[in-house]
């Protein structure tokens, strides 16, 4: 990914020098300092698990789905979640339509990781008939516009997606129990996912030899960087998965900062996804509630007619 973002931006030596000198004395070019996130927005669309993140200029939408399928062989109790990214040429220039790139499908190893080995989420609540039929869960991430720090904000859309999508309900009846029913949410109410905790990650970039760091890089400290590392935790501090990438290594210390640093973060960005859940559940049942008229309104309109 960095070599890629690296051939993306032509960046002068000027502009380097720039950026470099600007981190010396703690500073930014957009204003931050070293360890300040850019805005952080989030959004939902009408329907049960979509989500769309903004951070700073990078813009990325999720959604999630799900379909019933035979489970593996050797997890017959348990459902399965798979992620998949696309790039879009009107994202960044060097982002090809068709067969994902590298940078695609590594994107969606670091946020599956984080997910997967943690096990945010319950898969054996997904099993319907234990060998036979199980929930898949599918995130499909859409990057629209590459402002830098793709990692971090895809995987606050994934988050906020998988928190606000419903399966629908299932039951078995028939002679032998085994006859499947599938249940529209105009009969019963669909199920939400079962999430143990929220993994966050959390990326840094190393721009010079001596370890000189940001956090949230943009696109063009993304272009100068040495190395970069992502940090997935969540607010228990439990270290969920990291990653690094770059040929410039990391002394123990600076790593053990960056962790203590990503704590902190991952509290924070973890507060502002359950805030916007919390209003997105708030406006679903208001909407639910003006969908089925009252009694009163059913006598009224039967005056009318009358």
């Amino acid at each position: 990914m960095e070599q890629r973002l690296a051939n993306s931006w032509n960046i002068t030596v000027n502009e380097k020098k720039f950026i470099e000198t600007a981190l010396l004395k703690d500073l930014r070019v957009d204003g931050r300092r070293p360890f300040d996130y850019r805005r952080l927005t989030i959004k939902f669309g009408r329907d049960d698990g979509s989500s769309e993140v903004q951070l700073g200029q990078t813009h990325i939408m999720a959604f999630v789905t799900a379909q019933l399928v035979q489970p593996y062989k050797d997890r017959p109790n348990e459902g399965s979640l798979a992620i998949y990214t696309e790039f879009s040429p009107m994202a960044d220039p060097s982002f090809e339509v068709g067969r994902p790139g590298e940078s695609a499908v590594e994107l969606g190893r670091i946020i599956d990781r984080g997910l997967r080995e943690s096990s945010a989420i319950d898969t054996e609540s997904l099993c319907v008939l234990s060998g036979k039929l199980v929930w898949s869960i599918r995130i499909d991430l859409h990057i629209l516009d590459n402002g830098g720090n793709l990692v971090d904000a895809a995987n606050v859309a994934a988050l906020a997606a998988l928190l606000t999508f419903r399966r629908p309900e299932c039951s078995l009846g028939g002679e032998d129990g085994q006859e499947l029913t599938v249940h529209p949410p105009e009969v019963r109410e669909p199920l939400p996912l079962i999430v143990h905790h929220l993994p966050i990650a959390v990326t840094f970039a190393f721009i010079t030899d001596d370890n000189i760091v940001v956090i949230d890089p943009t696109q063009f400290e993304e272009a100068i960087m040495k190395s970069r590392m992502t940090a997935t935790l969540n607010t228990n501090g439990d270290i969920c998965a990291i990653q690094k990438g770059g040929g410039v290594g990391v002394i123990p210390s600076v790593v053990m900062q960056c962790l203590r640093i990503a704590s902190v973060k991952a509290a924070d960005i973890t507060t502002k996804i359950k805030d916007a859940v919390e209003s997105y559940n708030t406006e679903r049942a208001y909407r639910k509630v003006k969908r089925h008229p009252s009694a009163a309104d059913h006598r009224t309109e039967s005056r009318e007619v009358n």
